[in-house]
């Protein structure tokens, strides 16, 4: 499929986490961008589809650093809780029904959701990682997993026959090693999980440091920090990352600059979890790589990046009292760039010839995208999911003007999605 985007305003990637925007055309043949420029100095080729855009903007698509995207079923279902009887009471018991079935059509359910909030990817901790894997196969969208491994489910050795299967399935799908926690998942586990990463040349991503309770506990367990016993346990040879990363302390910021690990924040989850406000000012400022994640359904409600960009840096300032703290640039940058190099798509960050085409066009012609005073902070603080006019992963457009283009009837999903939690206990 060759496609022309013409009449565009597109966003490029500067140095310094800046962007900058340009304006003329964008040409994708198959699955990657060909061309950027003013369409003149180049041959097109025979076009399949040629999308005027109108002096709309185009962006790389965002990537979900962090989520279970399965956990669509318990959305709005077991709200008001704190972390861990959340976890205990409601999720995990509810958890346990679930069949293969249920979490490929629940999968389908949150891509349709990410689609039209702009997310290209998604970076998934779920039961059935092949199923997740063919879920995002058959509707054209691209995701990496890693394991949720812990002491209710899963091995070593299952992880490692999934790290094979998904990797092999398609060239949209991927995995990474990981496990869910330290405080679910017994050193001896976590000790296998070390030697796989390391088997494997893996980087390793688990939950890391998201309250105070599970910071205090693994001290009070093992006499360190989260970070500093995985870190023990020869888990980053190849790096890798934290979900959440709250209740950091001073050793730990000091392993994840050693190591090269990358922070995934999830300020909505983080929020409504009353679990606490990552120190996002504090990581950037160390040079330590950051991402965005909305977290799962579960436990956020939405799927939606803008919301996270705003929460993000609005949280960071408001945790500093310091309204420069974390700047507009820096924000998108995690959301696309950030995420994307979290996991391992290096040639999904930014729009740029050679790049993989996971692209967003994002519609300037409503009231909170005026005046056009500077685009990226538009996107950053005043930017919707109302404004996400099309969405393009691979090289397809999956999603345009409110219609999906992914093989399936949504009436079906939402039907399905409802008879699952409906025949839950």
């Amino acid at each position: 499929m060759n496609t022309r985007f013409y009449h565009a305003k597109i966003l490029m990637l500067a140095e310094n986490h800046k962007f900058e925007v340009t304006e003329g055309e964008l040409w994708v043949e198959g699955d990657t961008i060909r061309y950027i420029g003013d369409g003149t100095d180049a041959a097109p080729p025979a076009w399949d589809r040629e999308i005027d855009a109108e002096g709309n903007l185009l962006i790389p698509g965002f990537k979900n650093a962090h989520t279970h995207t399965g956990m669509t079923f318990l959305r709005s279902y077991a709200d008001d809780l704190p972390l861990h009887e959340w976890l205990h009471q409601q999720v995990f018991p509810r958890e346990g029904q679930l069949t293969e079935d249920d979490v490929y059509w629940l999968n389908i359910l949150g891509i349709m959701e990410y689609l039209t909030s702009g997310i290209t990817s998604n970076f998934d901790m779920y039961f059935f990682p092949p199923v997740n894997a063919k879920a995002s196969a058959d509707t054209g969208f691209r995701t990496v997993q890693t394991s949720g491994l812990n002491n209710f489910g899963g091995t070593v050795e299952l992880m490692e026959e999934n790290y094979h299967i998904v990797n092999e399935l398609s060239d949209l799908t991927s995995f990474i090693v990981g496990f869910h926690a330290e405080y679910t998942t017994s050193k001896e586990l976590m000790e296998g999980v070390a030697k796989l990463a390391q088997k494997l040349k893996s980087p390793v991503w688990v939950h890391n440091s998201e309250t105070k309770i599970e910071v205090d506990e693994c001290k009070e367990r093992w006499g360190m920090t989260p970070t500093q016993l995985t870190d023990s346990l020869g888990m980053y040879e190849y790096g890798g990352g934290g979900y959440h990363c709250v209740w950091v302390e001073e050793p730990d910021f000091e392993i994840f600059k050693k190591r090269g690990l990358t922070a995934v924040t999830n300020p909505a989850s983080n929020l409504k979890l009353a679990s606490g406000i990552c120190p996002v000012k504090r990581f950037v400022d160390e040079g330590i790589a950051m991402a965005i994640g909305t977290d799962g359904p579960a436990s956020n409600n939405c799927l939606d990046m803008f919301r996270e960009m705003f929460l993000t840096s609005t949280l960071a300032k408001v945790r500093e009292m310091d309204a420069e703290c974390v700047g507009a640039d820096e924000i998108l940058y995690m959301a696309t760039a950030g995420g994307a190099h979290a996991m391992q798509l290096s040639d999904c960050d930014s729009l740029a010839v050679g790049k993989k085409a996971d692209i967003v066009m994002i519609d300037l012609k409503q009231p909170n995208m005026q005046p056009e005073n500077n685009l990226v902070k538009n996107l950053v603080y005043s930017g919707s999911k109302q404004n996400v006019k099309l969405t393009m992963v691979n090289g397809k457009v999956l999603y345009e003007n409110q219609d999906f283009d992914i093989g399936f009837d949504p009436a079906e999903i939402y039907a399905r999605a409802n008879a699952i939690i409906g025949r839950m206990k």
